[in-house]
C-alpha cells in the first residue's frame, strides 16, 4: 500500500538557517506519529511545508500518491490536509458553532444541512457542543485548543497536523485533550503531532520522529526513541555518558 504522505529530500533554508535538511519520511493511513525536537528545530516549518504555507527549496511531497510540492495551501486543504496552530486563532467574534461551520463550508466544501450537521458532529466529537453558541473569544485555553482541532476536523481531513496543542494546559486539561485526540484517531483520522508535553504525546502516538536543526536524527517506536542516547543528549539535554 502506498503512503498517505511521503516527504522526500525536503530542503528549506532562511539564509544560513536550515529548517529542513534532507527531511524524508512516510506516513501511512491510520498512523499516529509524534514529532519531537528542541525549540528552533524546524518542527513548525515542517508543518508549513506540508500544508503549503512555505515552499521548499528542494525535495518532494506527495499525498495519496499525487505530487503536491507546488500545490497551493487552499487546494491541499480541500485534498484532505488540515492543521491546528500552536497559538489558537479562532474567529473570536463568532460562535463556536460558526467557527466549525466555516471549516465545513470552506474546507470540506459542504453546504446547507450537510455543513450544519457535520459542524455539529465535530463539536460533539471534540466536547464543544454544550458551548456551540458561546463566542469563541470567551473560551478557556482548553476549549480554544479544542476549537483549533474542531475547525481543522470540520474540513474532513484525511491527515490532521497538531502543533503543540497541549502546551499551557493543566494536567487535568491535558488528560481531557488526550482523550479527545484518541477519539479522533480511533475514528480513522491520521495524525502527526508536534508536542513538547512528552507524556501527552506518548499516550497517543505509535511512532516518533526526532528532528534537530531541520534534520531527522531518529525515527522509531516511542520507547526506543526515548531511550536513545542521541535523543537524550539533543532533545532532553542529558549527557549520554552519565
Amino acid at each position: 500500500m502506498s503512503a498517505l504522505l511521503s516527504v522526500s529530500g525536503l530542503q528549506k533554508s532562511f539564509g544560513a538557517v536550515k529548517v529542513a535538511d534532507d527531511s524524508s519520511f512516510e506516513i501511512a493511513q491510520g498512523d499516529a506519529v509524534g514529532i519531537l525536537g528542541p525549540n528552533g528545530a524546524g518542527k513548525t516549518s515542517l508543518f508549513n511545508l506540508i500544508t503549503g504555507a512555505l515552499s521548499p527549496d528542494a525535495g518532494r511531497i506527495t499525498f495519496q500518491g499525487a505530487d503536491i510540492t507546488t500545490t497551493p495551501a487552499a487546494k491541499r486543504c480541500k485534498m484532505g490536509i488540515a492543521r491546528s496552530f500552536q497559538v489558537p486563532q479562532p474567529f473570536g467574534g463568532m460562535t463556536v458553532y460558526e467557527n466549525a461551520l466555516v471549516g465545513a463550508m470552506q474546507g470540506a466544501g459542504l453546504s446547507g444541512h450537510d455543513a450544519e450537521n457535520h459542524a455539529l458532529q465535530v463539536l460533539t466529537d471534540t466536547g464543544l457542543l454544550p458551548k456551540a453558541n458561546q463566542r469563541a473569544g470567551s473560551l478557556t485555553l482548553l476549549d480554544r485548543k479544542r476549537l483549533e482541532m474542531a475547525r481543522a476536523l470540520s474540513a474532513q481531513p484525511k491527515l490532521l497536523l497538531l502543533d503543540e496543542i497541549a502546551g499551557g494546559l493543566t494536567d487535568a486539561e491535558c488528560t481531557a485533550l488526550i482523550d479527545t485526540i484518541k477519539t479522533v484517531h480511533a475514528a480513522g483520522t491520521t495524525i502527526i503531532w508536534i508536542e513538547h508535553v512528552v507524556h501527552a504525546l506518548l499516550a497517543v502516538v505509535d511512532r516518533l520522529i526526532v528532528i534537530d536543526f531541520g534534520k531527522k536524527i531518529a525515527e522509531g517506536a516511542p520507547k526506543a526513541i526515548m531511550d536513545s542516547p542521541e535523543v537524550k543528549e539533543i532533545y532532553l539535554g542529558m549527557d549520554p555518558d552519565v
